[in-house]
């Protein structure tokens, strides 16, 4: 896709599910084998213009998740290039058999996105929140995760996944008017974290929308003499372990996420400092193990102070 100043400032505008339908519109005019498979969510997803477009490269299987992913991986056995996408939660959980099997052990390659995952469907309730997704996918060998910064990202992840040889996972978090991460190109690449501020106090892991909120508590600590390194860990899976052994000079390592502090990024990078027989400390922000009641996007966040004053007050809390 052609990336420049207006684009990205449209894209962050109008978020990342509508910047996922774009950049699939792009894919199609330079793979001929494509295919997108959806569940009834062609505008939710930005689709419509590619539904119209390539009809030939579009199936809606109706609200059907785990028949989608069947059709995916048959038609990938096929050497089809299938991309999977509807909210998260169905996505990921609702199909988790047959991503499983499908996917995981018949070792199709399928690009799975998820759109509006996290607490961005807060008015829904808890049955359209996803909050576990990647604890669930991390489990399933030789499944690629990602989780894009902004809306740029979202372009980049897109590509990179589609290119990939292996099932993956792309999990899109925040809702429109995403914050902007990214300015201008950049070079992205699976399994390669890229460190957005360097700092000697603290180091802050964030993934999806988290990233810029970990930008700006990075912003404010600085105020405070605190100086914070912030890496943006867009692939969950396969973890960036250098970028976590380079950040041990630190005081305190923090991991920000918008999911479940159980089975996520937190988690994987405890479990890295675990193989290493580290005691480093590691304060894992996240959602705590509980559901509660729904809410807008920002009544939830706030709720489970990942808002950068609470982010703020909870590191000061471990770091002084």
């Amino acid at each position: 896709m052609n990336i420049n100043d207006r684009n990205i400032k449209m894209w962050s505008t109008i978020g990342s599910r509508a910047t996922f339908g774009l950049a699939a519109f792009e894919l199609a005019k330079e793979i001929n084998n494509l295919m997108v498979l959806t569940c009834d969510v062609s505008t939710s997803a930005g689709l419509d213009r590619f539904r119209k477009t390539y009809p030939e490269k579009y199936l809606d299987l109706g609200i059907a998740e785990q028949n989608m992913i069947g059709v995916a991986a048959g038609l990938a056995s096929e050497n089809f290039n299938v991309i999977t996408t509807t909210f998260a939660p169905f996505q990921s959980m609702r199909c988790c058999e047959q991503i499983k099997v499908n996917l995981g052990y018949m070792k199709q390659k399928v690009c799975m996105v998820g759109i509006a995952s996290g607490l961005a469907l807060g008015t829904l309730g808890y049955t359209h929140c996803c909050i576990e997704d990647v604890g669930i996918l991390r489990t399933i060998p030789g499944m690629t995760i990602i989780s894009p910064a902004d809306s740029l990202e979202t372009v980049k992840a897109v590509e990179a996944a589609v290119k990939y040889e292996s099932p993956s996972y792309i999990r899109l978090t925040g809702s429109s008017n995403n914050p902007i991460v990214y300015n201008k190109d950049y070079d992205f690449k699976i399994g390669k974290s890229i460190t957005l501020k360097d700092g000697k106090d603290i180091a802050i892991f964030c993934t999806g929308a988290m990233v810029s909120v970990g930008i700006k508590v990075s912003e404010e600590l600085s105020k405070k003499e605190i100086s914070c390194k912030v890496i943006n860990m867009h692939t969950i899976k396969p973890i960036d372990k250098i970028a976590i052994k380079d950040s041990l000079n630190t005081k305190l390592l923090v991991s920000l996420e918008e999911h479940s502090i159980i089975g996520g990024l937190g988690s994987a990078v405890s479990e890295v400092l675990s193989d290493l027989g580290l005691k480093t400390k590691l304060l894992r922000l996240g959602i705590k193990d509980t559901y509660s009641k729904g809410g807008t996007y920002k009544h939830l966040l706030e709720k489970n102070r990942l808002t950068q004053q609470k982010i703020i007050e909870d590191v000061l809390k471990e770091y002084i």
